[in-house]
């Protein structure tokens, strides 16, 4: 009888390999642990007078050290017990509590096809391997080398190239006596629904095979090597072999990494994976054409108990983080949870260790946070509430969180660590902590420079970020006048747009409707190259943003700033441009700068503490009130004065 390869991993899964093994050895009390499932024992298959033999629940392995014998539960039975194959299945079913499967003709018949289906993968991905070393492959290898890919990771996880031929593959398919039906059920060509006739699905792709946990290849991404398709990465559809949500990339390399105690990293791409691979970080898997899933996080805690997700430092790296921890939350079980590590601003881990080496993004994972401080800062964000009504508010979300996780014993748990942070949050610390060293005269209640003394618990924060519109509820923040002049400039001198972009689609505004206007306009000027100031503005009229323009406008005239008008000349767009950037940029950094003082400030209360926050605090209101102070600027446009 045919075993599906599910049905012998559930019971792997429930089955502790002990308990199989313990029926024939007797345990070493001295050297076994039996809370972690880490057993050992002399070897049943050779006389030996020390333990060397080695069960492991976690890894669901026996090992033995003296004879070197090895295997999983199935072949514990069969060479230790004599059992068929077939009779150590019907054992290990019973003593885990699983019915046996009935015997399915039709299923068994599927089974057949599916490995015919294996087959067909296997071909296809010896003819991309083969295209990306003949010469039609060349722009792929050039493509390869720039991102750094080396030979020999070109070799181990099998990349090609799919040539730019509506048939190529599909031919050679086809004289390997490989069907029609089956193309189309492995996804490699496609047909359009006027059209009867199929196609090759990749075409001028760089082609990543995605294998599953057995190393069989399932699926394929395809990385375009044109710039003008409608999609960077494609990858195979969901078939017979392949389902994304219950897919890793380098997922059986992975498993057998944590089997060897590595880490189980988790990050976003195919260059990522391979290039933590080759710095030696074996255990990296990605998701693929999805966001992590249910199905994802328990195939990361059969292999580890604690995977590390990876984000970038941006804005959309910080929602995915946010994310993950919303769908973790429920799931978490004792002894199961994730950290989350959090990458440069700006980068990625295939950047980051191409830039810096490997012992960089080592000191990314070494900075990995748990579950719970990353939930704790997403609520918090190093703000005191002020108010007993928001005290309680913040009170409330905390348990809403704990209270989200199934498992009663993780959620009591979490419940009680987020008590325990919160009364340490609230709470006054004691004025003398803030005594300076050296017997100084001890600040009173407004403290140094005008901050208030720690009699008070709002110092963990700016009066900035305090006062921020931002932070207060309901309200909509309105533009700043930097963000204004940004995206009027913009708006009267598309041209603008191209020649910055890079640098605009990395800007990061204060203000929601700003940062929303920006995307408006890049995604305008991408579709439309050549489009002009008037049409741009009238793009954003029919998309709701014309009231947001005027309010820009205004602010602007209220401030006396001159360059809000489409009359402007372009030299002296371009000029205020660069500088209201350079100084948004800057301030960005300031800010950054003021919350890690903010942050050293609680831990070290010394005068040259307050000395450095006051001095970041003063540079930023320097910032505020310098713009375009340029010799001659605005001359072409009709104005000989300096600035606004």
């Amino acid at each position: 009888m045919r075993f599906s390869d599910q049905f012998l991993d559930e019971i792997r899964q429930r089955l502790p390999i002990t308990q199989v093994v313990g029926e024939h050895v007797l345990w070493d009390k001295r050297k076994s642990q039996p809370g972690r499932g880490d057993m050992w024992a002399c070897c049943p298959f050779h006389g030996e007078k020390s333990p060397s033999f080695h069960a492991d629940d976690r890894r669901g392995i026996y090992h033995c050290f003296g004879c070197g014998v090895s295997g999983d539960h199935f072949r514990f039975l069969t060479e230790k017990a004599g059992m068929s194959f077939p009779e150590a299945v019907e054992k290990l079913a019973g003593m885990a509590g699983i019915p046996m499967p009935a015997r399915d003709e039709r299923q068994e018949k599927r089974e057949a096809e599916r490995k015919s289906l294996y087959d067909v993968m296997e071909l296809a991905t010896k003819y991309f391997e083969a295209a990306l070393q003949h010469n039609i492959g060349a722009r792929a290898r050039g493509y390869l080398f720039e991102r750094g890919v080396s030979a020999q990771s070109q070799t181990r996880f099998r990349i090609g190239f799919a040539p730019d031929s509506r048939n190529g593959l599909k031919e050679h398919l086809a004289l390997n006596g490989v069907s029609a039906q089956d193309m189309i059920d492995t996804g490699l060509v496609a047909r359009r629904d006027d059209d009867p006739l199929t196609y090759d699905r990749f075409r001028n792709r760089v082609m990543f095979p995605i294998q599953d946990f057995r190393g069989r290849v399932i699926a394929f991404g395809g990385r375009a090597l044109s710039p003008d398709v409608p999609a960077k990465y494609l990858n195979s559809p969901e078939t017979e072999l392949f389902k994304k949500r219950q897919t890793l990339y380098n997922g059986q390399t992975a498993r057998q990494a944590a089997r060897d105690g590595g880490t189980v990293i988790v990050m976003e791409g195919y260059l990522d994976v391979i290039a933590a691979v080759a710095a030696g970080f074996e255990g990296s898997v990605a998701p693929l054409g999805t966001a992590l899933t249910e199905e994802h996080l328990q195939l990361l805690w059969r292999m580890s108990p604690d995977p590390i997700l990876c984000f970038d430092g941006d804005k959309a790296g910080l929602k995915a983080a946010e994310r993950s921890a919303d769908l973790i939350m429920p799931h978490l079980k004792p002894g199961f949870t994730v950290k989350i590590a959090t990458l440069p601003e700006g980068q990625d881990p295939d950047d980051l260790i191409k830039a810096q080496g490997r012992a960089a993004f080592a000191d990314v994972l070494d900075r990995a946070r748990s579950l719970s401080d990353v939930i704790w800062s997403m609520e918090t964000g190093g703000l005191v509430p002020e108010t007993p009504e928001a005290r309680a508010a913040l009170q409330a979300r905390l348990r809403e969180r704990a209270n989200s996780i199934q498992d009663s014993s993780v959620r009591f748990h979490y419940a009680q660590a987020f008590d325990e942070k919160l009364r340490a949050f609230l709470a006054p610390v004691r004025q003398n902590r803030f005594e300076p060293r050296g017997g100084q005269k001890r600040y009173g209640q407004s403290g140094a420079y005008g901050y208030p003394s720690r009699g008070t618990p709002r110092l963990v924060v700016s009066d900035t970020l305090r006062n921020s519109r931002l932070l207060k509820p309901g309200h909509v923040a309105e533009p700043t006048p930097r963000e204004a002049i940004i995206i009027l400039s913009l708006v009267n001198h598309p041209a603008l747009v191209e020649d910055k972009f890079e640098t605009l689609a990395a800007l990061d505004f204060d203000t929601p409707i700003s940062q929303k206007v920006l995307g408006e306009i890049l995604s305008l000027v991408v579709r439309h190259h050549d489009i002009s100031a008037e049409d741009l503005q009238s793009a954003l009229g029919v998309r709701g943003h014309g009231p947001t323009l005027e309010r820009m406008r205004d602010v602007l005239l209220r401030q006396g700033v001159w360059q809000h008008g489409a009359e402007i000349a372009l030299a002296d767009a371009e000029i205020g441009l660069s500088h209201a950037l350079a100084l948004h940029n800057k301030k960005v950094q300031l800010n950054r700068e003021l919350k890690a003082a903010e942050a050293a400030l609680g831990e070290d209360p010394r005068e040259e503490t307050f000395e450095r926050l006051r001095d970041i605090k003063n540079q930023i209101t320097t910032v505020d009130g310098t713009e375009a102070l340029i010799e001659g600027f605005g001359s072409l446009s009709g104005r000989a004065t300096r600035s606004f």
